[in-house]
């Protein structure tokens, strides 16, 4: 019969505990066995053959599950140890909602789900029971799934007048996904932010939490901020992989040229070098790159950021909470007095940071922070119009670099293609010789790619050093545009320059370029 059998105890593979990988990668069906019933008793089919059904299982002994499952399936049962951990976790990948599509979720949902059942906003317990439903759980488990796999940086949930709407945005740009219905808007955004330990009845006022997920063996973070609008909470998932982060300033796509000047401004004693661009540009990863290359034991290493994104080895890292006080200002100064060697300062946002920072550089430490301006010279103008005092920007800014995400084309449908005519050269400053020498490329698009025609994403940088030249222009309180054309004389790259030099390498591709910068 079941595990008792003499061929199982015979075979030495029937009593070695499984591991991870030997779990089957499709689902085994067995009709008339229900996944609720594979959970509880903790078991998973591992094969079935003509003669005999083969289970993983917590306790090889539990006779009557046994016995179950022979009268269920018709079959004797070979039973094989397994951990309860792996177990669970590979039910819910080959039974849950990690094998179903979205379309096939939503349909179930609406089948299980009647119109009389969906709360109003206003009644948050029925809410909190309607979003604590399976078929519920399961679609906000699938969207989150879904995201991870496509590589999304993040998950939007938009409500509108007549619709409800989801979008993930992959390599920088957003894209639709199938949406569920308007009327489980109030019951998925309710899921979420119980996952993220939020008020669900607090729908007036913007919140911010964080979940914490283990998918696909790995352990991922979600920031999660809500909004009120017009038609509901309009809800914004960040996703933080920390295995996706990339610690090598190469990889991230420093130019070799850039690369050897930015080496030797991060190894100074002290001073100031600051990182700019929006919202998204990759500041983060550049600065947590840098501090990676110059953690060293002797260093003594303390950042203040909002949030802390990633959790980097042998850093001291300080959330900011400005409801109770603790202000970019405020925890600069109390990090100076720690005896710290480096700072790390996660944005410059008013007079009294920036002052502060200024005198952390100035009295021997070496401080890194960021500015939201639109390149390299725009963070001179900007402290100087916060109120430092240019000779004490001047005698400790070391450099500013500027940077944006172009999405690289994709490797697996890269093909040879001739600009449209309506390309605008002149925007881009190549000159026309140039531009005939030059071999373009594009993606035709493809199942790797979504059949977008780009895979991942690269950095384009705009370094601008600290000289005798620029500390001229920052003490003559010189404007934007005097500062960068001197700058570009003394040989500074630009944006739309150093994107230039990456689509000839075939990297990426004029219309990214001119899409993620400023007209020159």
């Amino acid at each position: 019969m079941n595990s008792r059998e003499p061929d199982a105890m015979k075979d030495p593979a029937a009593n070695s505990l499984l591991s991870p990988d030997d779990y089957p990668r499709e689902p085994v069906v067995v009709e008339r066995i229900p996944v609720a019933y594979m959970k509880a008793s903790r078991f998973l089919p591992m094969a079935l053959k003509d003669n005999y059904l083969e289970i993983a299982i917590v306790d090889p002994d539990d006779f009557e599950t046994l016995d179950a499952l022979t009268l269920a399936s018709g079959l004797p049962v070979r039973a094989r140890p397994g951990r309860a951990d792996d177990i669970l976790e590979a039910i819910e990948r080959l039974y849950g909602a990690g094998s179903q599509s979205i379309e096939n979720i939503i349909e179930e949902a609406e089948q299980d789900i009647v119109q009389s059942t969906f709360p109003s906003e206003e009644n948050a317990e029925h809410l909190r029971d309607m979003a604590s439903e399976a078929p519920i759980i399961r679609l906000v488990n699938r969207l989150v799934l879904n995201a991870v796999e496509l590589r999304a940086s993040d998950i939007h949930f938009e409500p509108y007048e007549n619709e409800f709407k989801v979008r993930y945005r992959i390599d920088g740009v957003l894209n639709d996904v199938e949406s569920p219905p308007k009327r489980f808007q109030a019951a998925i955004i309710s899921r979420v932010k119980i996952m993220a330990k939020l008020d669900i009845s607090e729908r007036r006022l913007p919140q911010d939490g964080r979940i914490k997920l283990k998918i696909a063996n790995k352990e991922i973070d979600f920031r999660v901020s809500t909004i009120p609008t017009l038609f509901g909470e309009s809800l914004v998932m960040r996703i933080l992989d920390r295995e996706a982060l990339v610690l090598d300033l190469n990889r991230l796509g420093f130019p070799e040229r850039l690369l050897e000047r930015y080496l030797k401004l991060i190894y100074q004693p002290h001073g100031m070098v600051l990182v700019t661009g929006p919202t998204g540009s990759g500041k983060t990863s550049t600065l947590y790159a840098t501090l990676s290359l110059i953690n060293r034991p002797e260093n003594k290493i303390i950042t203040l950021e909002d949030p802390v994104e990633y959790q980097l080895k042998g850093v001291n890292q300080i959330q900011v909470n400005p409801k109770i006080g603790l202000t970019f200002a405020s925890g600069l100064r109390a990090i100076v007095r720690q005896d710290p060697d480096i700072i790390l300062v996660g944005e410059i946002r008013d007079r009294e940071t920036a002052e502060t920072a200024i005198q952390s550089a100035l009295t021997g430490h070496l401080l890194f922070s960021t500015l939201h301006t639109n390149d390299s010279a725009g963070a001179i103008t900007r402290l100087l119009d916060m109120g430092v005092e240019s000779f004490l920007l001047s005698s400790t800014l070391l450099g500013v670099l500027a940077q944006r995400l172009v999405r690289v084309i994709c490797p697996h449908c890269k093909t040879a293609t001739i600009p449209p005519e309506a390309t605008p050269w002149s925007d881009m400053g190549i000159p026309e010789k140039e531009r005939h020498r030059t071999l373009f490329y594009k993606g035709q698009g493809c199942e790797m790619c979504r059949h977008s025609g780009y895979l991942g994403r690269t950095a384009i940088f705009e370094y601008l050093p600290v000289n005798d030249g620029i500390r001229a222009e920052i003490n003559a309180h010189a404007s934007t545009e005097s500062i960068r054309q001197v700058a570009v004389e003394q040989g500074m790259v630009t944006l739309r320059q150093d994107g230039w030099e990456k689509v000839k390498a075939g990297v990426t591709t004029v219309s990214e370029v001119l899409r993620v910068t400023l007209e020159e």
